[in-house]
């Protein structure tokens, strides 16, 4: 669930009151694997949402909304983000400081999108991949991701969601970025914000 890895980049570099970086992004613009690179270069544990949900349910993410529906998944997503947010992720005890990448849907939450965006220790980064891109980085995987069979409700759900994405902090073209230069472009924008 929570992984740590060895520094390439001085986390003094950044802001001293930053204490969390949380990636958003649709399906497939790169928050899980961006999201490790970005803990390894600044020394920081890194979570993934999703994996910590699936861990502590037992469930994986299409059964729990299959059996408790898409409003009671929200609420644990966002129950689930608090805790981490404030260093209560057993077993791994408190962090001051952690890179979380969000699931997908996450921001669709207004109640997550307050709680990301009224923290002053937090800076949301929105991953933007375009939905051309999307499919792209995202073939092969439609067994693991049923909605990607249908185009049309995949391509309604971009671009509701899209508003919310760009509400982040931060928002970072990445279809033309390879995971190593988007961690680049991210470490950049957040050494500005100091």
């Amino acid at each position: 669930m929570l992984e740590s890895r060895p520094s390439e980049e001085p986390a003094s570099a950044l802001p001293r009151t930053l204490q969390r970086i949380v990636l958003t992004g649709f399906m497939g613009s790169g928050k899980t694997t961006v999201g490790r690179l970005l803990a390894d270069r600044l020394n920081w544990p890194f979570l993934d949402i999703d994996r910590v949900i699936v861990a502590e349910t037992q469930s994986s993410i299409p059964e729990l909304f299959r059996v408790h529906g898409e409003p009671w998944f929200r609420q644990l997503e966002r129950a689930t983000i608090a805790r981490c947010l404030v260093g209560q992720d057993p077993p791994d005890g408190p962090h001051r400081s952690l890179v979380i990448a969000l699931g997908g849907g996450a921001i669709e939450d207004q109640g997550t999108r307050e709680l990301l965006l009224g923290d002053s220790a937090t800076r949301l980064i929105h991953l933007e991949a375009s939905l051309p891109t999307v499919l792209r980085r995202c073939q092969g995987t439609e067994a693991e991701r049923p909605v990607l069979a249908d185009r049309e409700s995949l391509a309604t759900r971009y671009h509701h969601r899209l508003p919310l994405y760009r509400q982040a902090h931060h928002s970072l073209l990445v279809d033309l970025l390879t995971p190593g230069e988007t961690v680049g472009s991210i470490l950049a924008l957040l050494r500005n914000d100091a």
